[in-house]
């Protein structure tokens, strides 16, 4: 020990600098400047993120904005319309529906509205003689009742409907299937087609009907006019009922309704909600969403690996800049948050840019097609929840190898 005046020297004991704390304000401009010197390789990283997730938001987007429309036009036209289809014999024949089944139906508590239909076999129909016979087009006709359009929810896109004068006559009205297979898209007066070797003059052409698409492709005639002109034997084939419009109601048509059609041969009846099917349907739209959410899964692991990749390159790219930091009071976490932040931030970026792009797509769809615009927020929320998560896995790794590097090793390149 050495003494000055008398008195012992004291000596000053060495004590590491204590390292800056790193707030979240710097470590977003780190991880930005890390992303910002090397644009080119950030962006192509980041794309294969942004089509999975673009895939993923348009996917569950289209989906819920297609079963949103239709199950908004269900409610539209109604859950209570029933509708009575003639089935098979014992024997495996068609059946027939008695004659008087829609007048019996009408006698029940709670139906408001009773109509019907019945095919005529054998008949085909033609634009005009001169069409090739094998060209039917599996265009059937119908005989149908007055009442038929409101019964089953559908309008009137051209001209007139049946009436009590021309349901007598050579006069149809076409399904909106059966028109665009007949190349008519406008009625003029005087336009005829070509019925079982007779001509039958079109008033008429039907917007489609949600709830019988059966109706579509149909050529509508009178009762009169079909068993006059086309020998139609008069038994109806399918009958449509309106409920009152309550659940307990309709269910209580729908439970007798089969024993009222045809009472001596109940089990010759179908009965069925055509809501009940179109709302299955609208369930079941999303069946093959998986499909394509595989499909933004595998891109969304490609743009990990690309990501990881990228910070793997940047690691050893920047060996210099990390033994500077380390040199300068930098610690391994602090470090290791740095690149680990800049994997999330290009996985973050690539994230909201799939986000955005796959709503431009739901919207444009929706919007083509008349739909209702639905993005749930699970599709965007989970795309950008999935797009950190893929970041912080495939930034973890480069990040923990940042922090292991030896700032004198880093620093020898120099």
């Amino acid at each position: 020990m050495t003494m000055t005046s008398g008195r012992p020297a004291r000596t000053a004991a060495w004590t590491a600098p204590v390292p800056a704390r790193l707030r979240p304000g710097d470590l977003d401009g780190l991880a930005a400047v890390g992303l910002r010197t090397r644009k080119l390789r950030a962006g192509l990283s980041a794309l294969g993120i942004a089509i999975g997730v673009a895939a993923i938001v348009a996917v569950l987007g289209l989906a819920a904005s297609s079963s949103a429309a239709l199950l908004a036009e269900i409610q539209q036209l109604g859950t209570n319309l029933l509708t009575v289809k003639n089935g098979q014999t014992l024997a495996g024949q068609a059946a027939k529906l008695p004659t008087a089944a829609p007048g019996m139906i009408a006698r029940l508590p709670g139906v408001t509205s009773v109509q019907d239909t019945g095919t005529v076999s054998g008949i085909n129909v033609y634009k005009s003689p001169y069409v090739p016979a094998v060209n039917t087009n599996a265009l059937g006709v119908d005989a149908a009742t007055l009442g038929l359009p409101a019964a089953v929810g559908t309008s009137l896109a051209q001209g007139r409907y049946l009436d009590a004068a021309t349901e007598r006559e050579p006069v149809t009205v076409l399904g909106s299937t059966a028109a665009q297979l007949l190349g008519i898209d406008r009625v003029h007066p005087g336009m005829r087609i070509w019925v079982s070797n007779q001509w039958f003059y079109v008033t008429g052409i039907l917007n489609h009907a949600v709830l019988a698409p059966e109706i579509d492709s149909a050529i509508l005639i009178g009762f009169p006019a079909a068993q006059r002109y086309l020998h139609f034997d008069g038994h109806p084939s399918q009958i449509y009922v309106r409920t009152v419009n309550t659940l307990a109601a309709t269910t209580a048509v729908h439970d007798v309704l089969g024993s009222q059609a045809n009472p001596e041969n109940p089990n010759e009846v179908n009965v069925s909600r055509p809501s009940d099917a179109l709302t299955a349907q609208a369930e079941a739209k999303g069946a093959l969403d998986t499909l394509f959410l595989g499909l933004g899964a595998i891109a969304l692991l490609v743009g990990a690996i690309g990501v990881a990749n990228i910070m793997v390159i940047s690691v050893l790219e920047r060996r210099q800049e990390i033994g500077l930091r380390r040199a300068l009071g930098a610690t391994k976490g602090q470090v290791r948050v740095q690149f680990l932040s800049e994997a999330i931030l290009l996985s973050l970026a690539g994230g909201a840019a799939g986000d955005a792009i796959g709503a431009a797509v739901t919207f444009f769809y929706a919007r083509g097609h008349h739909e209702l615009l639905v993005i749930p927020t699970e599709a965007w929320a989970g795309g950008l929840a999935a797009a950190i998560v893929i970041g912080a896995l495939a930034g973890l790794l480069p990040a923990i190898r940042a922090a292991r590097l030896s700032p004198t090793r880093a620093l020898w390149s120099i």
